[in-house]
C-alpha cells in the first residue's frame, strides 16, 4: 500500500510554513547498539525515547522520514480527555474500575503534554478550552446524555448549553447544542514535536532521519535493518503508526491488519481580524461536533480559522479539496464567506476498528503503539510514558490497555480499504439523515 500521495500536500501546510527547522538529521550509516531502539519520530517515539533516555536507558530512534513529518506534524493539534472509541467500548471489555482508570489516565496525558512543555520550555502557542457540539436535534441529544455521563460515572464536569445560549459559546447558526470543557485545549503540533525532540538530544538520545526500518529481526538481541546501516537492542518500541502501513508487511505483519490509514484534511485561511475571532469564539476554544464524519477547527495564534474535517477512506486526496473546505467551513460560519485560503494540507491517521488504542506486544521485548485514532495529540505522550514503564518492568498500565482487544478491518488487504470507504458512506448518510 502506498501512502505517498499525501507527502506533497503535507508539506504546504501551515504547520511547515510557520516554524524553522534545523538541519536534516543524518541518516543511519552502519552499525550501533541501544538498550532500546524507537521507530518513528512523531509523539510516540519522541515520548517514549524522553521517557526511556530519563531513566537512564540508551536509546536509537530511527524515521523513515523528516521527524514528525507525519500526523504528529500536520494535525489538528487538539488535545482532547478520553478516547475516540468512547467509554462504553472500554467498559465491555475491561469492567468499570479499568474503564475509571483508563478515564484518568487519559487526563493526566493532558498534564503530560504540559508538565512537558513546562520542563523543556516548549513555545507552542498551547491554549486550554473545548467546545463539543451537535448539529441537529438527534446529535445535540446524543451530546447531551454523553456529558451527563462523563458527569455521573467519571465525575467530569462540562457547561452545557442549549438553543439560544449555543451562541454565546460559538458563533455559528448551525449548532443546537454546546459543551465547554476547560481540560481539553489546543497548540501548534509541529512545535510542540519538535520541542520534544530537542528535548530528547538535549538528554542523548540518537536520532536518524531519512532511516526506514526495512527488516527487523526479533532475535535477542532484536536487529532492525535499514538501507545503510543496522541496530542490534534489547528492547524495539514500533511507534510508526501510519508509516508501518508502508513498511510493515517486513517489520509488524501481525499488527497491521488492526489499523487502516484514513486521510483527512486541513485549510488555513488568511489572517482575521482578532475581534471577529473573539466573536466567533470567544473562549478561543479548539471546537468539534460529533458527527461521525466529523468537522474540527480552532484559531491559530495569528488569528487564522484552521478548519479541518473532510476525510478520505481510499488513501487517495478527495478532489477540488480547498473547494470543499471552503464549503464546509462557509456553513459552520456564513461570516467567512469570500475570506481567502491560504494553506491546504493533509494526510493520514490511523484508525482502529472499534477507535480505541492498540496496544500490545509482538515479542516479550518488542513493543508497538498504535490506533490512536485521531486522540493522539494527548494520547501518545501517555503511550510513551506506559511503554518506558513497561521496559522498566512496571508494566502494569501498559498492560492494561494491552488486554483491549481489537479485530482486523475485514476484507484482507485488497478489499478493506473499499470495504472501509462503504462503510463510512454509511456513516456520512446517517449524520445527514
Amino acid at each position: 500500500m502506498l501512502l505517498t500521495s499525501d507527502t506533497q500536500l503535507n508539506r504546504k501546510s501551515y504547520y511547515e510554513a510557520s516554524v524553522q527547522r534545523g538541519p536534516v538529521l543524518a541518516a543511519l550509516q552502519g552499525s550501533t547498539q541501544a538498550d532500546v531502539l524507537v521507530v518513528g519520530g512523531g509523539y510516540s517515539g519522541l515520548t517514549a525515547a524522553l521517557d526511556l533516555a530519563a531513566r537512564g536507558y540508551s536509546v536509537v530512534l530511527l524515521e523513515a522520514d523528516r521527524l514528525c513529518s507525519g500526523a504528529s506534524g500536520r494535525n489538528g493539534g487538539q488535545t482532547i480527555v478520553g478516547y475516540a472509541s468512547g467509554q462504553g467500548e472500554f467498559e465491555r471489555q475491561l469492567g468499570v474500575q479499568d474503564a475509571k482508570r483508563a478515564w484518568d489516565w487519559s487526563i493526566e496525558a493532558i498534564q503530560l503534554v504540559d508538565q512537558r512543555i513546562a520542563d523543556h520550555a516548549i513555545d507552542c502557542d498551547r491554549v486550554h478550552g473545548y467546545l463539543y457540539v451537535a448539529d441537529s436535534a438527534r446529535k445535540a441529544k446524543a451530546l447531551l446524555t454523553e456529558m451527563e455521563s462523563a458527569r455521573q460515572r467519571y465525575g467530569f464536569e462540562t457547561d452545557v448549553v442549549t438553543g439560544a445560549a449555543v451562541r454565546q459559546r460559538i458563533d455559528s447558526p448551525l449548532y443546537q447544542a454546546a459543551a465547554y470543557d476547560s481540560t481539553s485545549g489546543h497548540l501548534h503540533p509541529l512545535k510542540y514535536g519538535l520541542g520534544l525532540a530537542r528535548a530528547a538530544q538535549a538528554i542523548g538520545v540518537r536520532m536518524y532521519e531519512h532511516s526506514a526500518v526495512l527488516r527487523l529481526e526479533r532475535g535477542q538481541p532484536a536487529v532492525a535493518r535499514t538501507a545503510h546501516g543496522q541496530v542490534s537492542a534489547k528492547f524495539v518500541v514500533l511507534a510508526g503508526n501510519c508509516t508501518l502501513a508502508e513498511y510493515g508487511p517486513a517489520v509488524a505483519p501481525d499488527a497491521l491488519p488492526r489499523v487502516m490509514p484514513v486521510g483527512t484534511y486541513i485549510i488555513g485561511t488568511e489572517p482575521l481580524d482578532p475581534a471577529l475571532c473573539r466573536q466567533l469564539v470567544p473562549s478561543n476554544a479548539a471546537t468539534c461536533d460529533n458527527n461521525f464524519v466529523l468537522d474540527y477547527f480552532r484559531f491559530s495564534a495569528d488569528h487564522r480559522l484552521l478548519f479541518g474535517g473532510r476525510v478520505s477512506y481510499t488513501t487517495m486526496t478527495p478532489p477540488d479539496l480547498q473547494g470543499v473546505m471552503q464549503r464546509r467551513m462557509v456553513k459552520v460560519y456564513p461570516q467567512l464567506a469570500g475570506v481567502k485560503v491560504d494553506y491546504v494540507w493533509g494526510g493520514f491517521v490511523d484508525i482502529s476498528m472499534n477507535r480505541a488504542p492498540d496496544f500490545g506486544r509482538l515479542a516479550p521485548h518488542i513493543y508497538y503503539l498504535q490506533g490512536f485514532s485521531g486522540h493522539g495529540v494527548a494520547l501518545t505522550g501517555l503511550a510513551g510514558r506506559l511503554v518506558a514503564e513497561a521496559i522498566a518492568g512496571q508494566a502494569e498500565r501498559f498492560d492494561v490497555f494491552a488486554r483491549l482487544q481489537h479485530r482486523p478491518f475485514p476484507g484482507g488487504p485488497w478489499l478493506r480499504t473499499p470495504t472501509l470507504a462503504l462503510g463510512m458512506l454509511y456513516h456520512r448518510l446517517r449524520d445527514l439523515l
